[in-house]
């Protein structure tokens, strides 16, 4: 399914290039407090509602499409739930305040604060279930690769498009015991696979920027939240990406049909799963190879974000020192 042409949207400008990233910084320097504690669901609550605050500060009438669960779980940012001020334009909210909550919580490299903001309607709607995903970066033919081809296909696929044998692919998959067959036909197939403990997010973002990252493709099971804030990313920079939904019990099927999925096997191109003008922003809380994660100085505390946007292909990288931060501690 080909990209309609992206009509840049004023307000979507203004509000994303800092107040957006007010949101995300907030979210990491709560969550980045807690860094090492080894308690997950302590950070992950300080990101929620850093982010739901700062949020609700924001003049628009947005709702959570992709959140950290169902609405009988209040305290998470729910799927369904209503942020902003309600004065401004109808808006589409993606978040995952804290992505990596282990790696937080171990202060293991890699956890972010994300989130992704869209013109209402353009951001897929789905249950908080999981998603069988796979991505590449730029600069490849449409269709190199597909989520329903095996293991070997898609690595010989690919090598060819880049030009070099499959021993030189690299495969990034969550260390997960579901992916032990994956892994397994990956390596049978030449490719070098890397494991990640946990972040789907920045794991897409990666195979836009192999020089950097070393890593050509991702693939696997992951949460259907971070697919589609992955999906926003890579579209604002390029590459490709499908995923399918998971709906193996009766209750997430019957809920995905309650938000609008009437084929349960459909693969998402990236343009379903993130289309018009969609900006994403995500702070590092521990360091990565995307974003370094919070400093934490007796004045002041300094913040690296990075800013995608989907209708310019802008790419901005922020760096912030907060004195406000250090000296009032976000409370």
């Amino acid at each position: 399914m080909a990209d309609k042409p992206i009509v840049p949207n004023p307000f979507i400008e203004r509000i994303l290039t800092l107040e957006l990233v007010r949101v995300t910084e907030r979210a990491a320097v709560s969550s980045a407090r807690l860094r090492g504690r080894g308690n997950e669901k302590a950070a992950d609550q300080a990101a929620v509602d850093a982010m739901r605050r700062e949020l609700n500060k924001l003049s628009i009438d947005g709702t959570v499409v992709i959140g950290e669960g169902e609405r009988d779980e209040a305290p998470m940012l729910f799927i369904g739930e209503k942020v902003g001020r309600g004065d401004g334009p109808k808006v589409d909210i993606a978040v995952d305040p804290l992505e990596g909550t282990t790696l937080c919580a171990k202060d293991m490299p890699g956890s972010i604060a994300v989130m992704a903001m869209a013109e209402h309607g353009t951001l897929l709607a789905a249950p908080d279930v999981y998603m069988n995903k796979i991505a590449i970066g730029p600069g490849y033919p449409k269709g190199v690769v597909d989520l329903d081809a095996s293991p070997q296909e898609n690595i010989n696929a690919l090598a060819k498009a880049k030009g070099v044998p499959a021993n030189e692919i690299t495969a990034l998959v969550l260390d997960r015991p579901r992916h032990a067959e994956l892994i397994a036909a990956l390596r049978a197939a030449g490719a070098s696979v890397r494991l990640i403990q946990d972040g789907d997010v920045a794991g897409v973002i990666y195979t836009a920027m192999p020089e950097k990252t070393g890593i050509d493709i991702y693939l696997g099971i992951g949460a259907a939240p971070e697919g589609v804030l992955a999906a926003g990313a890579l579209r604002c920079i390029g590459g490709q990406m499908q995923g399918r939904l998971i709906l193996d019990r009766e209750d997430t099927l019957t809920r995905a049909r309650e938000m609008g999925v009437t084929d349960p096997n459909k693969k998402y191109e990236m343009s379903e799963m993130a289309s018009g003008d969609v900006i994403v922003a995500l702070t590092g809380v521990t360091d990565g190879a995307l974003v370094a994660g919070v400093r934490f100085g007796k004045e002041v505390i300094e913040t690296e974000t990075i800013v995608y946007r989907s209708a310019t292909g802008t790419v901005r990288s922020i760096h912030a020192e907060h004195r406000e931060f250090a000296k009032f501690h976000l409370d």
